[in-house]
């Protein structure tokens, strides 16, 4: 049955936290205290007494990420216009002055045909400056591009590439299997104020990245032509949503996108979703999405990661290697490369002081370190591969 959007009236108690294009709020709802997020791009900027019009839907449904009230529109007054900064690289989603057949052919709407669909100027658009480049770009001459289940990888995978190569140029292309505003994401905002994160192209129908691009495909010649990346991390924003059905999860895009990065003769890297702590069988140790979307999606050879664990997670690291077997050649097509992780704890735990959370499905870097050591291997592996390109010309 279809639920619809669940009204409340509202009223913005606190702003307890701020990041591009997004606030975080306390609201009232008759005298109960509720936890908020507005997209200021959207509704504009919001104080301590707006009464603003709230969807609950998400929050009575008790979701992990995304389990808050959302702000649809201020209630008492029309939301404050978005000033359109033309010098500045990212375009906030503004209503094009053009229309059909005026010329103005550079608008991409995103969110398409929803109440809160945004029009955004793409990277790939007929009257974007990079259009011809891209017109021209067909390969990414061996762009190493990792190839990510979670959102939450993210961190731990420019924890591993840096700890190689500090002076790396990674640019985040994110997908719309999940969270479609990248403004939603603490981890992009944690990674910019801590320097590691050079640029965010959202693709499809996720918006809010520094660029906007149609399809994957598009974004990842943008991520080598334009922004000149090193590397490329690929993978959805927040909140993957899966049925427990062997089809029915949106993780599966990480076999597309190991399919995008080889047609575009890139170098896929597949970073391995594994877990030391998930209760769900069909996530302990190799997680069943992962084989999944590169046994079965992923038509394509790529670079799969199989860390090297150390200590007391030394069994579990065996028993990933033997789950992973069949993924690499001769039953498989890919290549399953052993990537030691000594040291690779010691640069997740600087990545946390640096005020970067590290958490997966609830858990932190504690509670799930194999989760975080994966990621940040297969970011050690991809820099492996940067350093042989400077280095030989050649992936």
């Amino acid at each position: 049955m279809f639920q619809s959007i669940q009204w409340a009236l509202g009223t913005v108690q606190s702003v307890d936290a701020v990041r591009p294009g997004a606030q975080e709020l306390t609201c009232l709802v008759d005298n109960v205290a509720v936890p908020c997020l507005a997209y200021t791009d959207l509704v504009g900027q919001l104080a301590v007494g707006h009464q603003v019009w709230l969807n609950q839907r998400a929050m009575t449904l008790r979701l992990g990420t995304g389990g808050q009230a959302f702000v649809v529109a201020r209630a008492d007054q029309p939301p404050t216009p978005v000033e359109l900064d033309e010098s500045e690289t990212r375009q906030a989603p503004t209503p094009p002055t053009g229309g059909p057949n005026t010329g103005d052919s550079g608008y991409l709407v995103k969110a398409r045909y929803t109440p809160l669909q945004v029009a955004v100027r793409g990277v790939d658009s007929p009257n974007s400056p990079f259009h011809r480049l891209l017109q021209g770009a067909t390969s990414l001459d061996g762009l190493p591009v990792v190839t990510a289940d979670l959102h939450s990888a993210l961190p731990a995978i420019c924890a591993g590439a840096l700890l190689e190569s500090a002076s790396l140029r990674i640019c985040y292309v994110m997908t719309d299997g999940a969270a479609l505003p990248a403004a939603y994401s603490r981890t992009i905002h944690q990674l910019r104020q801590a320097g590691l994160l050079a640029c965010v192209i959202t693709a499809g129908q996720a918006y809010g990245g520094d660029y906007e691009a149609v399809s994957l495909h598009s974004a990842l010649l943008a991520a080598r032509h334009v922004v000149k990346a090193d590397l490329v991390v690929v993978a959805q924003g927040p909140g993957n949503l899966g049925s427990h059905t062997p089809w029915g999860f949106t993780g599966l895009a990480v076999g597309e996108a190991v399919n995008a990065a080889a047609v575009l003769q890139g170098r896929p890297v597949g970073c391995l979703r594994i877990s030391g702590a998930d209760r769900r069988p069909r996530h302990f140790g190799l997680s069943h999405h992962s084989v999944t979307s590169y046994g079965q999606v992923a038509l394509a050879p790529a670079d799969l990661v199989v860390p090297l664990l150390l200590g007391d997670l030394a069994p579990l690291g065996a028993e990933v290697a033997t789950a992973a077997a069949d993924l690499g050649k001769p039953k498989g097509r890919h290549r399953l490369i052993q990537v030691s992780t000594e040291g690779l704890m010691s640069a997740l735990e600087e990545l946390a002081g640096a005020g970067v959370a590290l958490s997966t499905m609830g858990r932190g870097l504690a509670e799930d370190p194999a989760a975080f050591l994966a990621a940040a291997a297969a970011g050690r592996h991809a820099a492996h591969l940067c350093q042989a390109v400077l280095t030989t010309g050649k992936p």
